[in-house]
């Protein structure tokens, strides 16, 4: 079984996401002996340039190389966890760079007549989620949760869950208590990993 560990957050060993997301990866490779693990940080080693039209046309051998191997670590991967910050409502860029790479037609989704169909069904997509704020999925001003929803429903994956921590940078109680909430919905989630 293969798991894709990719970390999007610009701040480091600072970052609340990495921590939750090294936790979930952690986690599964307790309760699941010989899982592959391959870590991407899209923050730092592993950074992708943003698309452009000379990566779409693939006129650049050097870059269609490398989209054409993060596609490659997608597809491969069994389980995807993402440690995915808000920064300003949404994604990081870093993230949207990658996202970019995955989202290719013909390879994970395909246009029909009756509209769009994901081709990358099958795997299992687990969020670390962090927010300085508080904002829940369901308020108006959080487009992290439902943006990739959407993208990985696009792609033919249903299953995605958040592990979220909000409040961050409102009181350090209130991050304890978030990142201790956060750990148990870890727990929660991750018993059927084995």
């Amino acid at each position: 079984m293969k798991l894709l560990h990719l970390d999007s957050s610009i701040l480091g060993d600072s970052s609340a996401s990495r921590v939750l997301s090294a936790a979930i990866v952690a986690r599964w490779q307790r309760d699941l002996p010989g899982l592959e693990v391959l870590r991407r940080d899209l923050a730092g080693a592993h950074a992708l340039p943003h698309l452009d039209a000379g990566a779409l046309a693939k006129s650049d051998p050097e870059e269609a190389a490398r989209a054409a191997r993060v596609l490659e670590e997608f597809l491969a991967a069994d389980i995807v966890v993402l440690g995915a910050p808000m920064y300003n409502f949404g994604i990081p860029s870093q993230l949207k760079a990658w996202i970019d790479r995955i989202a290719v037609a013909g390879k994970t989704f395909r246009y029909t007549a009756d509209g769009p169909q994901g081709l990358a069904g099958g795997k299992r997509v687990i969020v670390a989620a962090t927010y300085g704020g508080q904002h829940p999925a369901d308020s108006g001003r959080n487009f992290v949760e439902p943006y990739l929803r959407q993208v990985f429903a696009f792609l033919g994956i249903t299953e995605v869950e958040f592990v979220s921590a909000e409040g961050l940078n409102i009181s350090p109680e209130l991050r304890t208590q978030a990142l201790e909430a956060a750990q148990d919905r870890i727990d929660a989630i991750l018993p059927r990993a084995a």
